[in-house]
């Protein structure tokens, strides 16, 4: 069994077959998806989603860099508003993307700064966006110097050192469907970097896995990254599953969402 640690299962994209996507998720055996929380105009939708699926999903809350402009002071408060209502699994995803715009580095990093003391101040595990800007990030988290900052390199795209510098950090990296790319270049990575600090991910409905590579992604495909990671591994899938729930759980702490009713409880590491 499966969880993925970071998929927008609440995107427009899935508007015409949500249900549908959802039972297909649940028959590829992923009993979690851990949603990651943009900006004001989706919090509405994602809550809506975990509320419609209690037992399957869980949200974050969070300011995506690519959502960082001249008006994110509004958007912060929202999410320290949010903080202060309920109990979250993370705050996230929160970064900088340096690629597709630079016009509001500076926001990016106030932004990037002032959540990670959030995440500090209530014990939270944080999910980094780091398009171009890994170095950036690593940088900034030197910075901090503060034990209580964890959380997850989502979308996991640079070099061992650059890995080994986040894991040296207490992060996990989020492995989804660039592991399957020919030229996704993170297989020496996945291959050399300690198996209980991988996470599995889709990042649907983005970056598609092989075969699937360019059409919409799902929950449902989480397999085949682990295919793709158990072959790297020199084990098997139903390993992967193994090894990475056991990190989901430990990152996240998931202890605290136990209910009787969800069915990933189950698979609750003995050691926990």
């Amino acid at each position: 069994m499966y969880i993925d640690t970071h998929t927008h299962l609440y995107s427009d994209k899935f508007k015409d077959d949500r249900d549908e996507m959802m039972m297909r998720s649940r028959n590829a055996g992923v009993e979690l998806a851990i949603m990651p929380a943009v900006d004001l105009r989706s919090h509405k939708a994602m809550l809506e989603l975990e509320k419609a699926y209690p037992a399957e999903t869980l949200a974050m809350i969070g300011l995506h860099p690519c959502s960082v402009g001249e008006d994110f002071e509004t958007e912060l408060a929202a999410v320290e508003k949010y903080l202060g209502e309920r109990s979250w699994v993370a705050i996230g995803e929160i970064g900088m993307d340096l690629y597709w715009d630079k016009t509001f580095r500076a926001q990016q990093e106030t932004a990037f700064l002032r959540q990670c003391q959030w995440a500090i101040d209530y014990d939270l595990p944080i999910c980094i966006h780091a398009r171009e800007a890994i170095d950036e990030l690593l940088e900034l988290i030197d910075g901090i110097d503060d034990a209580k900052l964890r959380g997850v390199f989502h979308c996991w795209t640079g070099n061992l050192e650059q890995a080994n510098r986040a894991i040296a950090r207490g992060f996990y990296l989020g492995i989804g469907g660039v592991v399957t790319f020919k030229n996704g270049g993170i297989g020496p990575v996945v291959s050399s970097v300690p198996r209980d600090r991988i996470l599995l991910e889709t990042d649907a409905p983005y970056l598609a896995p092989v075969p699937k590579r360019g059409k919409r992604n799902e929950t449902a495909y989480i397999p085949l990254v682990a295919e793709k990671i158990a072959e790297l591994w020199e084990t098997s899938p139903e390993e992967v599953g193994r090894q990475t729930n056991a990190n989901t759980w430990q990152l996240f702490e998931l202890d605290r969402f136990v209910k009787t009713t969800y069915p990933w409880a189950a698979t609750r590491p003995a050691s926990r």
